[in-house]
């Protein structure tokens, strides 16, 4: 046997109980939220650049020394313990682990990707490729803490997980557009980089999206209420987080787009990405109950 694939060996002959790979799942998913949210801090405070060398900060200093370098030097910190995270989740994983790999080889691609970004000079498509990345690496990651829990095949009318499939595509589209006004905004802070496309037409297609999002989700609310079906709850809390969001929204636009506001929108923009991909998956795999 190879000795390098010795300790690997070693780590998937280890056994976790159900509940400890839970445990360990869900940590993986909220790794995956965050490291959405430093990207995010690095990208509005103008911070891409201030580490102009990778993996180091500079060519003659591996460490950070200035306030934009901290910042970027603090994301990749958190994109390595966010890799190690979901490479343990991979190994230790009995089922589901195309899936779980598929998490891990995404997150691991986000570092070649983000020394490109750093060596174009922050250009508009590779930070909306780095962005929408960690959406995909995100919704993985989600799908395999719920897959952790026993699930049943859905008993709903068939019309009901369709329509949900309308709320995931529409809530996708959401943050496709919001990703485009981001880029297309004011930011980030003293770096100058090429602004992509216009602020304008993607908040129109934002708007039109929420519309979608708003009517098929308000439909699928009632029914379920309605008939008290078990995924009431994670429809509340959907609910819940697109007020927060909607809010901070409204506010950012009409204060003109402060930097931590928009940070704000787009950490909690993940975490309704996150809570969309629980709700509709749901509807189609229903966790077991107690």
């Amino acid at each position: 046997m190879d000795v390098g694939a010795q300790p690997l060996s070693r780590l998937r002959g280890l056994a976790l109980s159900d509940s400890a790979f839970r445990r360990l799942a869900v940590a993986n998913a909220a790794m995956l939220v965050l490291i959405v949210a430093t990207g995010a801090t690095v990208r509005l405070t103008g911070s891409g650049l201030g580490c102009e060398h990778w993996p180091g900060c500079q060519p003659h200093h591996f460490e950070p020394r200035s306030f934009h370098s901290y910042i970027e030097f603090g994301n990749r910190v958190i994109a390595f313990l966010t890799i190690v995270v979901t490479l343990l989740t991979w190994i230790l994983a009995r089922r589901r682990r195309r899936l779980a790999f598929a998490t891990f080889f995404g997150t691991l691609l986000q570092a070649p990707l983000g020394a490109l970004t750093v060596h174009f000079h922050l250009n508009p498509w590779l930070v909306i490729s780095h962005f929408l990345l960690s959406v995909v690496v995100l919704t993985c990651g989600v799908v395999l803490a719920l897959e952790a829990f026993d699930r049943n095949p859905s008993a709903l009318p068939a019309w009901v997980p369709r329509l949900g499939l309308l709320v995931g595509a529409a809530a996708a589209v959401l943050v496709f557009s919001g990703t485009f006004a981001t880029a297309a905004g004011p930011h980030p802070g003293s770096t100058v980089v090429r602004r992509l496309w216009s602020f304008q037409p993607a908040v129109y297609w934002h708007v039109r999206a929420t519309a979608v999002f708003g009517v098929s989700f308000a439909l699928l609310l009632v029914w379920l209420v309605r008939h008290r079906a078990p995924q009431v709850r994670n429809a509340l809390v959907l609910l819940g987080l697109l007020a927060v969001q909607m809010t901070i929204g409204e506010v950012q636009y009409r204060t003109h787009l402060p930097w931590w506001l928009v940070l704000g929108h787009v950490t909690v923009a993940a975490t309704v990405w996150a809570a969309t991909t629980v709700f509709v998956y749901s509807l189609w795999r229903p966790r077991t109950m107690p």
